[in-house]
């Protein structure tokens, strides 16, 4: 895997209004048809206000940075997620913002990663993608491009509008631990439940500054290190202890998002409990995140997870599953103690929850 730098001619002037750096990843947003092949095929992003010359009236300094090969979304891991961190950190200060070009169907995951890996966050980082390769007529990848870049360069006061790691796509400005993809077929492909826009689109940018994340004061820093020892556990009625036990007694493991229903509850089968008893004494850490999608855990409100709260379960509040996965790996890689991880994951660290 290799990062190539591109430098975009936009015709800016001497003193350009901002400057933005485009990461581009992979996904269907940098996709072209090839006629000779008959296939998707990345385009050379050296082109690419042949493609958006839109972006020709900005007065923005702007460079991609591309990673060769392109990532697939559904190959996006750990490791991906470290380079994006690594990227944005070793290029923090000379630029105003960042955007980076991802396929949708684990954007939300990789922007919840974002937000915890990148501390007191001064300067917005961008998501988006497309539904529509940026080649077809009725692509959904320039307005999505062109707008994610506006916003990256947006600053009120001499501060960014929105200093914190966002999904832009169809209209919507959100929250990137707040978002989830909702869509395979339609170009509204995201949704936040939970959270607000913290900006709509139409003729103009309505930003919702009341929801924005307040801007830090303290040091920007980029982490490099989660702890991918984490599993997904999904109850679903008739889930046997077989099951159960495999997932549990997975080598190494550290840490659970265990998706329960309503408000948090799970089975109280002695066998279910025990296995959760049995793994809390290992020291696995296992947080509780409600498989509704407009869900918020609420341990012991019914006797049917009163058992896990006073066993030491973590309650998720409202947060996704998307978002507690990779906050239990960037938990778990600060290499706290038990203590100390359990009273972190409690904690809003950047928005995903509401307390």
């Amino acid at each position: 895997m290799q990062v190539v730098k591109v430098d975009i001619d936009t015709a800016t002037p001497l003193h350009p209004e901002a400057a933005i750096l485009i990461i581009y990843t992979g996904g269907t947003v940098g996709m072209v048809f090839d006629e000779a092949e008959q296939h998707l095929v990345p385009f050379n992003f050296t082109q690419i206000l042949d493609h958006v010359p839109e972006l020709r009236q900005f007065h923005y300094l702007l460079t991609v940075l591309s990673i060769e090969p392109a990532i697939d979304s559904s190959n996006m891991g750990v490791a991906d997620w470290l380079l994006l961190s690594r990227l944005i950190g070793e290029n923090y200060e000379s630029y105003d913002g960042f955007v980076v070009l991802h396929g949708t169907d684990t954007m939300a995951y990789s922007a919840s990663a974002m937000s915890y890996l990148l501390e007191n966050l001064q300067k917005p980082v961008i998501f988006t993608g497309a539904q529509v390769p940026i080649g077809r007529i009725r692509t959904d990848a320039r307005e999505n491009l062109i707008t994610a870049v506006q916003i990256a360069a947006t600053r009120q006061e001499g501060t960014s509008r929105v200093p914190e790691v966002c999904i832009y796509f169809r209209n919507l400005l959100l929250r990137g631990n707040r978002s989830k993809k909702v869509e395979s077929s339609h170009f509204d492909a995201f949704k936040s439940d939970n959270y607000p826009p913290l900006a709509e689109t139409g003729i103009e940018i309505d930003y919702n500054a009341e929801h924005v994340l307040p801007y830090p004061t303290r040091p920007f820093r980029a982490h490099g290190q989660l702890d991918d020892r984490v599993v997904v556990l999904k109850l679903f009625p008739g889930i046997t202890a077989a099951v159960v036990q495999s997932i549990l007694q997975t080598p190494e493991l550290r840490g659970v998002v265990l998706e329960t229903f309503g408000s948090g509850n799970a089975p109280t089968a002695s066998w279910f409990l025990a296995l959760l008893r049995e793994a809390l004494a290992k020291g696995i850490v296992i947080l509780n995140v409600s498989q509704c999608d407009e869900g918020h855990v609420d341990q012991g409100r019914y006797e049917t997870s009163k058992h896990l709260l006073d066993m030491g379960v973590v309650g998720g509040a409202d947060i996704t599953t998307e978002a507690a996965v990779s906050k239990l790996m960037y938990v778990l890689g600060l290499e706290l103690s038990l203590v100390q991880t359990t009273e972190l994951l409690r904690q809003n660290l950047r928005g995903e929850i509401t307390i």
